[in-house]
């Protein structure tokens, strides 16, 4: 289709759509594009919210109380479902869901065995696809979902997992088939001892992305998620038996440690590339210690003195900001605000900000909602007011684009009422996720409201997209719903920030969209106006508006 046309068709939408419009809301329409609008730093237009779902040991999802439900599947179903529930309630915008937890899948994989998670069997068939269920559901809810993978790690400690006891994986499993790819830290026979494949192994890193791809290139996941967990956290003076492997696979590399972080650039920077061949759209995160290193140890660390990912996990993870293989951060900031020099909130979060300025990598803050009100973790973890802060303290900083909680069952559990505060105080109106620039994006028509009319239930808005995915034009994922008070016009301010906006919704298949407001008070007077998103959030224009009378 010709531009001609597409022009000829927006002005003949906006023609037949201000027409309906009152004189009195006409005169409002031209907002100077000069406006500065003022916007409210507690309802953000555009804020990264999610709550991390871990699989692994049945944390939070299945549960293991589920494996021996007599409806099992239906069991873990509804159990997910009710975490989306708490995922709306908050008006969180995505999930990172645990979905590779030991060298296993929680889809029907060609590589790796099922999860025992599942079904409390080491690789034994759940009966559906747990991973085509998560996805769908949570993008009906219109919630990202972000495949969390942990690329190494292969058993958890016995008893309740394999430990270094290759025989006690599953049938199959490629490493049973490939021992070498392996090795037990601690040494077996000590406690917590368990498997992981061998990041120094060219054929372990080629496989271990390519297991992860399977999910990529089969299943509509809108981000790939690692977390922290790349060579094995220090146990004890155990070393890592890795001599062998730096012998034969040194890449020239003299200094054993230098040779390990580059094991892992390499891991960070592929999966990156195969990623973005594969799906140019899908985003790619990882979720780190919260410390690099400590300026003690490097000028261009931050002031603390904690534990130091770069040099006991061999994770470089500033330079992962720096050459940009990365779409997002979630350094695990997992401390109190206060007088803590090992790692104090306050300090770690204005290091990290200034480490992706410049860069196209966008952060997120990872939360210890697994902290507030547990005894264990000292007296600043019994102010239910220790979350808000931190929530509060990041809008000093505009690197912060968003929060990611851990973990689900802690977010639910509102220990104190911490939950509660935090979302009242910043998640008190739906966000949208930001947008990233880089990623693939072709503009959108604004949606034309055919139907705006009070129901028994509320207000429902009947709307069609125009030219959807036609030619140049972009498809719509998901609409923004901002309602104002009365019948004025509301400016261009009224979609600046989030005080109008009411819910965001999934396109659904078709050409007719609709959705009730069910807020809407009975009488009143409102002025409602759409925009449609792309599946990376990039919105288009507002709709003209639809006014709704008493």
């Amino acid at each position: 289709m010709r531009a001609t046309r597409f022009a000829g068709l927006v002005a003949a939408l906006l023609g037949t759509t201000v027409t309906a419009t009152p004189a009195s809301a006409a005169t409002d329409a031209a907002t100077p594009t000069t406006t500065t609008c003022v916007t409210d730093p507690a309802t953000p237009k555009r804020q990264f919210r999610a709550m991390w779902i871990s699989s692994v040991v049945n944390i939070d999802w299945p549960s293991k109380a589920s494996q021996t439900s007599p409806d099992r599947i239906a069991a873990q179903q509804a159990e997910y479902s009710e975490l989306l529930d708490l995922a709306e309630r908050l008006h969180h915008n995505a999930v990172v869901v645990q979905v590779r937890p030991t060298a296993d899948a929680l889809w029907p994989s060609a590589y790796e065995p099922w999860s025992e998670y599942l079904t409390g069997v080491r690789g034994q068939d759940p009966g559906w696809d747990p991973l085509a269920f998560l996805v769908d559901k949570s993008h009906k809810r219109n919630l990202e979902f972000h495949a969390w993978f942990n690329p190494y790690r292969v058993s958890m400690p016995a008893p309740g997992g394999a430990g270094a006891d290759l025989t006690q994986l599953a049938p199959g499993h490629p490493a049973r088939q490939h021992p070498d790819w392996t090795f037990a830290y601690p040494p077996a026979g000590v406690a917590g001892s368990r498997l992981y494949y061998n990041p120094g192994i060219p054929e372990v890193r080629e496989f271990v992305q390519t297991a992860m791809m399977d999910a990529v290139t089969r299943y509509d996941i809108d981000g790939v998620h690692f977390d922290d967990y790349f060579y094995p956290y220090p146990s004890g003076t155990y070393q890592v038996p890795d001599d062998a492997t730096f012998a034969a696979y040194n890449r020239g590399f003299t200094d054993r440690a230098d040779w390990r972080r580059d094991n892992i650039n390499l891991l960070v920077q592929e999966m990156s590339g195969r990623i973005k061949a594969a799906k140019p759209w899908v985003k790619f995160g990882v979720s780190p210690f919260g410390i690099w290193r400590n300026k003690a140890a490097d000028p261009l660390g931050s002031d603390t003195t904690g534990s130091q990912s770069y040099d006991i996990i061999s994770a470089d993870t500033r330079k992962w900001i720096k050459q940009e293989w990365i779409d997002y951060v979630v350094p695990q900031l997992y401390w109190y605000i206060g007088q803590y020099p090992a790692a104090d909130y306050a300090r770690l979060v204005p290091w990290w900000a200034e480490t992706v300025r410049g860069t196209r990598v966008q952060l997120y803050l990872g939360q210890a909602d697994y902290k507030s009100g547990d005894p264990a973790y000292g007296s600043y973890w019994q102010n239910p007011r220790e979350l808000s802060d931190h929530l509060t303290l990041n809008r000093s900083y505009p690197e912060v684009r968003g929060n990611v909680h851990f973990s689900a069952v802690q977010v639910r559990a509102n220990r104190l009422g911490a939950t509660d505060i935090y979302a009242a105080e910043h998640y008190s109106r739906p966000a949208l996720v930001p947008t990233m620039p880089h990623l693939p994006a072709k503009p959108l028509l604004f949606p034309v409201v055919t139907r705006a009319a009070r129901e028994s239930d509320g207000v429902r808005l009947t709307w069609r997209q125009p030219a959807d995915g036609v030619g140049p034009l972009g498809t719509a994922t998901s609409y923004a719903i901002y309602r104002s008070d009365g019948l004025t016009l509301p400016g261009r301010c009224a979609t600046a920030d989030a005080a109008h906006l009411v819910d965001t919704v999934r396109a659904t298949p078709g050409g007719s969209q609709s959705w009730v407001d069910t807020s809407a008070e009975p009488g009143k007077r409102y002025t409602y106006q759409l925009t449609a998103l792309d599946r990376s959030a990039n919105e288009s224009p507002a709709s003209p508006p639809a006014l709704v009378g008493r």
